[in-house]
């Protein structure tokens, strides 16, 4: 008995004029992609209304705020590349920010004014002659100049001074035999500091260095007048320069004085 391979069955044709309809496939990419672009476009719009925050409108101090709506930014960047075909590359700059101050000017340089105490300035004079060796003080009355003079004949400062107006000191070496911080002039002429006395003149009172002297609560000359014989028997001083005497004279400090 032969076998025979089953016939496949047959289909009958349809009735002309009829076609099976087809069913349509859905495509998840064209989806993906309207669904971002209206994400995008709804996120634009609630946030140009104001409904939600952004980094132009939103607190420029929350850097958490500022993080998020930079990734919103990035996410709507990459939406638009892809509906436009194109792939794009994020790229960020730096922005450095540079700040200049001007330097700060020193007080020395905007007082201007220079300070001619220092020593070996060819403006300074020199130290009068026959005027002692060593460590000592020397008043030149011509000059109305004061110098102070180291162990080795270096003068530490020189400075402009104000003697009296009438002839009461001799030419001679002396020596510091007292010293008041805080000092009271005679007749009630004044109040005065840092005052080193040296000798004494022909009524008793007192001579020696110390800075202009304040009366009524203003100083009885000007700076400016130092240089000219003002006072009445002392040696006037400008505050530093009485503080750096006073700092260098001791009780037993030669003091030579010229004429």
């Amino acid at each position: 008995m032969s076998r025979h391979r089953a016939a496949p069955p047959r289909h009958h044709a349809g009735a002309p004029g009829r076609r099976r309809a087809e069913q349509p496939r859905p495509r998840y990419g064209r989806v993906a992609v309207l669904c971002a672009s209206l994400s995008v476009t709804g996120i634009a719009m609630l946030g140009g209304i104001g409904v939600l925050p952004s980094v132009a409108n939103g607190d420029p101090g929350n850097s958490d705020r500022a993080s998020d709506s930079s990734v919103s930014e990035a996410e709507a960047d990459a939406a638009g590349s892809v509906l436009a075909g194109a792939e794009t590359t994020p790229s960020t700059q730096p922005s450095t920010q540079v700040s200049t101050q001007p330097p700060e000017q020193g007080s020395e340089q905007a007082s201007g004014k220079p300070s001619g105490k220092a020593s070996g300035k060819p403006s300074d004079p020199p130290v009068p002659d026959d005027s002692g060796t060593g460590y000592r003080i020397v008043f030149d009355q011509s000059d109305q100049r004061v110098w102070l003079v180291d162990d080795d004949d270096k003068v530490q400062r020189t400075y402009l001074v104000s003697g009296s107006l009438t002839d009461n000191l001799d030419p001679g070496t002396y020596s510091v035999y007292s010293r008041s911080e805080d000092a009271v002039g005679i007749d009630d002429s004044g109040t005065m500091k840092y005052f080193v006395r040296f000798t004494q003149g022909d009524n008793g009172a007192a001579i020696g260095f110390h800075d202009i002297p304040v009366n009524d609560g203003a100083p009885v000359q000007t700076v400016d007048q130092l240089g000219t014989p003002q006072s009445h028997g002392c040696i006037r001083q400008e505050r530093d320069d009485a503080i750096a005497l006073w700092d260098f004279a001791p009780i037993g400090t030669e003091v030579d004085v010229t004429a």
